[in-house]
């Protein structure tokens, strides 16, 4: 069996991570893109979400994570037994996520669900792979907002569709590799397509960006409906 090596380095972030909302039990904030969300087994990976966020929260967990590209609302908790209350609402999927994302091309439909099981394979690693012989399924909701073009460099116009994505499950890469099984990865995805402008020798963030995040609060019980704007 071969053993799966991790050799990704993540570059600095300079950038701060946004506390939108804090009480005694969670904290709802911005994670930047280009921060993972826990720190890798690298040393040279020490910096993530959570090593900034337990030095000023001690005791703090991630119950969720987002990918080292992908901007937007993460809920953390600040103890484990909101940790536990809120890891069942995600196992539960009561948890509603959003996302904002900018694809290549223009779509055809204007809404659809994305319905293709996701397996891991090691010969692909890191990627993932659409299996629907070993694969768990894996559902995605899409909705476009717009069609626009994007002039490059060459003065070329590239198409792409914003649209807000909504996952019905929870699977690792599961948005950008449903929007690239759809026939338009997302910008800037470096592992699904989508990585190089046209043209140009630019190279853009991934456009994904978590914008909606909806849960019940573990201690008051009542319903938190947080939202935060795309920042493309």
């Amino acid at each position: 069996m071969s053993t799966i090596v991790d050799t990704f380095i993540a570059p600095p972030c300079h950038d701060e991570i946004e506390i939108l909302y804090q009480d005694e039990h969670l904290l709802l904030i911005n994670k930047p893109a280009g921060l993972l969300s826990l720190s890798g087994k690298n040393p040279q990976n020490l910096d993530s979400v959570h090593y900034r966020l337990v030095q000023q929260f001690p005791g703090c967990t991630l119950v969720h994570r987002l990918d080292f590209g992908t901007s937007g609302l993460m809920v953390i908790a600040r103890n484990k037994a909101i940790n536990a209350a809120l890891c069942q609402q995600f196992s539960q999927r009561t948890v509603k996520k959003g996302y904002s994302a900018l694809l290549c091309g223009h779509l055809d439909d204007d809404e659809g669900l994305i319905d293709a099981s996701i397996a891991k394979d090691p010969a692909l690693f890191p990627r993932m792979a659409i299996c629907a012989i070993s694969g768990k399924p894996a559902r995605s909701r899409y909705q476009v907002l717009e069609r626009v073009y994007q002039t490059l460099e060459n003065g070329a116009k590239l198409p792409l569709t914003r649209v807000q994505l909504t996952p019905e499950t929870g699977r690792t890469h599961q948005l950008r590799i449903h929007c690239q099984y759809l026939g338009h990865p997302i910008l800037g995805c470096d592992l699904y397509g989508g990585l190089l402008l046209p043209g140009t020798q630019q190279t853009p963030r991934l456009m994904l960006h978590a914008n909606a995040l909806n849960f019940v609060h573990p201690v008051s019980g009542n319903p938190v409906t947080a939202r935060n704007p795309s920042p493309f």
